[in-house]
Order: C-alpha cells, then sequence, then structure tokens
C-alpha cells in the first residue's frame, strides 16, 4: 500500500468495485484479476489516454485539470461526499492542500458542557473530528456501556465500536453501523489524511480489527448528518433512536451529537432508563486534557 499516492489508491479502489456491465460495457474475456473495471475500461468512459490514467493511479500524474476530475467522479459514479473527496485529493497531490493541521482541539466551551445538561434526558455529546468522546451528558455516556473503562484520551466512538468487547453487542445492526463509521472517518479526513490523530486511530484499528481494514480500504466517504441507530443495550434492552450532528462553531472539527425518541413510546422509555443513574453519578463527563 505503499506505491503511489492516495489519490492512486483511491481510483484503484474505487475503480474495482464497478462491474463493467454496470456501466453498459460487455464483460470481455478472460480472466480479471480485479472484479472491477479495467484501467483501459474506465480511461475510456473518462474521455482521458490509458497511459494518462495509468500515471494518475500510480502518482506520475498530479495535476489533472478540473474537467477530467468531473468525468472520472462521473466515470466512477462517485456520490457527492465520495466526488467531494476525489477533489480534496487531487489538491492533495497537487501540493494545494493546506498544511496538515495539529491534533483536533479536546478543549470543550462550558456554554457546550452546559447545553449537555439542558439535553437531558436526551443523550448527547461531543466528539472531534475522529470521532474522540470529548464531553457527554450522563445518558451520553451510559449510551456506551464500558467506555469508560478505557481512560479518558482513549475514549473514541469508532474506536469503542471496532475494539471494545461491547462495541458489536450494542448496535443490533453492527455490520452496517460499522461501514458507516469507516465511511465517515474517511470523510473526516478531508484533504488532511497525515492528521497526527487520524494517523494514530487508523494505524491502531487496521492492525487491531480486520473488519476495519476490510472496510478502511473501500474508500466509502459518507459524511453523516442524522439517522438512527437501532441499539440493545445491556442495561436498558432494546432501543431505536433518532440522532442528529451538529458542527460546534469555531471549534476544530468538534461534534456535538444528540439523541431522540418519539414520546410514550418503548424506545422512549429506554432512553430515559439511560439517566436514571446512582446520585453519587457524575452527571456530566468533561475530561480536561491536553492533547
Amino acid at each position: 500500500m505503499s506505491e503511489g499516492t492516495e489519490l492512486g489508491r483511491f481510483l484503484r479502489a474505487r475503480r474495482g468495485r464497478i462491474r463493467p456491465q454496470d456501466v453498459g460495457l460487455p464483460p470481455g474475456t478472460g480472466i480479471r484479476r480485479i472484479p472491477g473495471l479495467r484501467r483501459e475500461e474506465l480511461a475510456t468512459l473518462a474521455g482521458v489516454s490509458v497511459d494518462y490514467y495509468t500515471r494518475l493511479e500510480r502518482g506520475r500524474e498530479t495535476r489533472p485539470s478540473p474537467a477530467v476530475v468531473a468525468a472520472l467522479g462521473e466515470a466512477l459514479r462517485l456520490p457527492a461526499d465520495a466526488l467531494q473527496r476525489l477533489h480534496e485529493l487531487v489538491a492533495l497531490a497537487a501540493g494545494q492542500a493546506p498544511a496538515a493541521s495539529p491534533d483536533p482541539a479536546h478543549t470543550v466551551r462550558e456554554s457546550v458542557r452546559v447545553m449537555l445538561e439542558t439535553l437531558r434526558p436526551s443523550p448527547a455529546y461531543v466528539v472531534s473530528s475522529v470521532n474522540g468522546l470529548l464531553a457527554a451528558n450522563r445518558p451520553g455516556l451510559r449510551l456506551f456501556p464500558g467506555i469508560t473503562d478505557w481512560p479518558p484520551e482513549q475514549r473514541n466512538i469508532t474506536r469503542y465500536m471496532f475494539l471494545h468487547p461491547m462495541g458489536r453487542k450494542l448496535y443490533r445492526d453492527w455490520d452496517r453501523m460499522a461501514a458507516h463509521s469507516a465511511a465517515h472517518l474517511r470523510a473526516m479526513a478531508g484533504a488532511d489524511p497525515d492528521m497526527p490523530a487520524l494517523a494514530q486511530l487508523v494505524g491502531e484499528l487496521v492492525v487491531k480489527s480486520p473488519e476495519f481494514a476490510r472496510l478502511w480500504e473501500r474508500y466509502d466517504v459518507q459524511a453523516r448528518s442524522g439517522g438512527e441507530k437501532h441499539f440493545e443495550h445491556p442495561e436498558v434492552g432494546p432501543m431505536c433512536l433518532h440522532f442528529e450532528v451538529m458542527a460546534i462553531f469555531r471549534t476544530d472539527g468538534q461534534r456535538l451529537v444528540t439523541y431522540q425518541a418519539m414520546p410514550g413510546t418503548p424506545d422512549h422509555d429506554a432512553m430515559l432508563l439511560l439517566d436514571m443513574a446512582s446520585p453519587r453519578e457524575k452527571t456530566t463527563y468533561a475530561p480536561r486534557y491536553e492533547s
């Protein structure tokens, strides 16, 4: 995987996921080394020479024109998030991306911590750009059983999903959620794949989780702004919660995540139980550590 550029790896991965018949091409004869399109087939669809496209994949061409990028995106059938990622990787390969940023800030504003309390009994928490858990109200923290077994600097929602013993048991549809999680992390990478916090997290997950390694190499890109999650919580039972993700202004990628359920439903009752903890338990989790 060290050969070429991140742009080239992205193109190869996405090319390998499109069958000839998906784009109106005959399957052809002979054995294919990859299940997807050959380089010459994609080059034809994008209207570029095979030599030019090959140089793009191998990192020898780093400045494709906007028209070529648009044609590649159309040929690869990229959705909006993945197309944005392609543009970012083109800029990165051309040396036009901004310098690598420092690790995401871990300081959560006092006003945001107060907001977490006002949202109770709904679970709510703040995450960094790479899904580090920075602050949470009581139901938000209890939503992830066992995450407090880890020290604060290790508490990361993506790490929890793939590496914590409870991560696989918590989500009723773990396979789908895991795919979304890896694709969301790809989207969060943006034009700065060498961000130290991202490189550390991805490196750890690739080594320790074969499932994550497989999903990461798919190069799916999907920034999530809301939806629903199905939980099989060991303390409060099954519940389906709707969630919203909101960017926090003037932070280095911090996001506020909130969960809701329709009042009067079993899902809402289960959610309320998350806020019923011992009086000795802290109401808000907001570690003050430096990165």
